[in-house]
């Protein structure tokens, strides 16, 4: 489905020019000239559930899923630690979504359905935590993956860009191994996955694992 830049802009009560800067961002998916992708609004609506603000740093934002996951930021100094956990206790769960945005760039693509384990063998995914947040398992593929590998596997395995896609591909500059670290660490990066959802339960479940998690770090 596609909707003018108009009707974009209304849906996410913003300016038709903060639509086009959302699209030349690659936020939102532009289909053709003066349309963009329902879906990929849709998704945009997900994530900025609350008044937009600046998203963290993309190193900010993995501290903060270092915090709630209980492991140690060590690339961030003492202060910039204490700033943060200061930060994070007066945040809702929607919030924390919102800022901590930036943690990958996310997009979604279709590919032959047989491509699937050879392509979910190469991401790391946090998405298999979802059993514990009382979800059975997740349809498609979703991870994590470096910036710069991004291109070499849409190749090989023949990947096209689609909203509404099965595959999901979260690029972070990252370690690799540090987003491994805290996949497994426990369910706070899947229920930031979750959070940002168009499906309402699973949205519903990250949010509250989030809550919970941040109310932790204020006891």
């Amino acid at each position: 489905m596609e909707l003018t830049v108009a009707d974009a802009a209304e849906r996410l009560g913003v300016t038709t020019r903060q639509v086009q800067h959302l699209a030349a961002r690659g936020d939102i998916q532009t289909v053709a000239r003066g349309l963009v992708d329902a879906t990929s609004v849709a998704r945009h609506l997900a994530v900025h559930a609350t008044v937009h603000r600046r998203a963290w740093a993309e190193m900010t934002a993995w501290a903060a899923v270092a915090l709630l996951s209980g492991v140690a930021p060590e690339w961030l100094g003492a202060s910039q630690v204490s700033r943060l956990r200061g930060r994070l206790r007066s945040l809702t769960a929607a919030q924390l979504v919102e800022r901590a945005r930036n943690r990958a760039r996310v997009t979604r693509y279709v590919g032959h359905s047989r491509a699937g384990d050879r392509v979910a063998a190469e991401l790391v995914a946090a998405s298999r935590a979802s059993a514990s947040l009382g979800l059975a398992d997740m349809s498609g593929v979703d991870g994590y993956l470096p910036v710069g590998d991004v291109a070499g596997l849409i190749r090989r395995h023949g990947l096209k860009r689609d909203e509404e896609g099965h595959v999901i591909l979260r690029a972070t500059s990252a370690a690799i191994e540090l987003v491994e670290d805290l996949a497994q660490a426990g369910p706070i990066l899947a229920a930031l996955d979750l959070a940002e959802s168009l499906d309402a339960r699973e949205r519903e479940i990250g949010r509250r694992v989030l809550d919970a998690g941040l109310g932790q770090l204020r006891a």
